[in-house]
């Protein structure tokens, strides 16, 4: 398949793309800019010049391949509703590429769209009630689409995905972590994270475009839940740091925009993608990536 691939050169999304060569498939991937373009041919990878604000772009990327991975987001939390809007968008644009063709569509969203507190399942639809909410209107508008005649599926990732070269929420804590002097979690600790390293991820989303069903929520989750105050135990032995437990009101104060997510108990189960796809992790966990994939250098 020829797969027009969004968020191509980030994290994630630069995974998925070396998964698909890899595999055999073609990539044509979104890019925002020149540097962004000549990065993809480096990789002999196809250009298409455009952005997630402009859905004629996105349309077009779509109707020109035999596939859609779409993992841009716009991570401006200061804006985060918005940025959440601006992903609905894009993700409409791009099933109007492939209405009526059968075509697969693999949009990104995150276990933490099912409602916390409880393990989220595949069979939980995401909730505006949720620690990410803004995920919501997106895994909709997708699902919708496989009504239209589009293959539609959702993967939801973990808030860790984790592994080199990683620039979210691990990093994140570990650099608060080293500007205060103190690993913190909130509470006992007890909290739950699940997590994905980002290769086992990546192998998902191939496997989601060559043969997931149409409609399907999909869990790139290998580890369904590790504690905050382990993770937190990892972050403190690598910087030297103590670890210990603050209150619900110094997490704000401490943690600032991360607050709610350190907070969160979000463990989920992936048990019915594996039994779908034959999905199988293979990578090092967290804790062992964490110790040993450069966080702290």
């Amino acid at each position: 398949m020829r797969i027009f691939v969004t968020g191509a050169t980030g994290f994630i999304g630069s995974a998925v793309v070396t998964e698909l060569l890899e595999a055999g498939h073609g990539v044509l991937a979104l890019a925002r800019s020149a540097g962004a373009a000549e990065v993809l041919a480096k990789r002999g990878v196809d250009a298409h010049r455009g952005e997630l604000t402009d859905p004629g772009s996105l349309r077009a990327g779509a109707e020109a391949c035999d596939a859609v991975a779409h993992l841009a987001f716009i991570h401006d939390f200061a804006r985060y509703r918005e940025n959440g809007e601006i992903d609905r968008q894009a993700v409409t644009a791009m099933a109007e590429g492939l209405e009526g063709s059968g075509r697969p569509l693999v949009i990104t969203s995150g276990t933490m769209a099912a409602l916390g507190g409880r393990m989220a399942t595949e069979e939980h639809p995401a909730s505006d009630d949720s620690p990410s909410a803004v995920r919501a209107p997106s895994e909709r508008a997708a699902l919708a689409a496989a009504d239209r005649g589009v293959r539609s599926s959702v993967v939801r990732l973990p808030p860790t995905v984790h592994g080199a070269g990683d620039y979210g929420f691990l990093p994140a804590l570990v650099g608060i972590a080293r500007k205060s002097g103190v690993s913190a979690f909130v509470g006992d600790g007890s909290n739950r994270w699940p997590a994905v390293h980002r290769m086992d991820a990546a192998r998902l989303f191939r496997l989601a475009l060559e043969g997931a069903a149409p409609g399907a929520r999909l869990h790139g989750v290998a580890e369904e839940g590790i504690a905050m105050r382990d993770i937190a135990a990892v972050i403190g032995e690598g910087l030297d740091v103590p670890v210990r437990g603050i209150s619900v009101a110094q997490a704000v104060p401490h943690f600032d925009w991360l607050a709610n997510f350190v907070a969160a108990d979000v463990p989920a189960s992936s048990n019915l993608t594996r039994a779908w796809l034959r999905w199988r992790p293979q990578e090092r966990g967290l804790l062992d990536d964490l110790r040993d994939a450069g966080y702290f250098s």
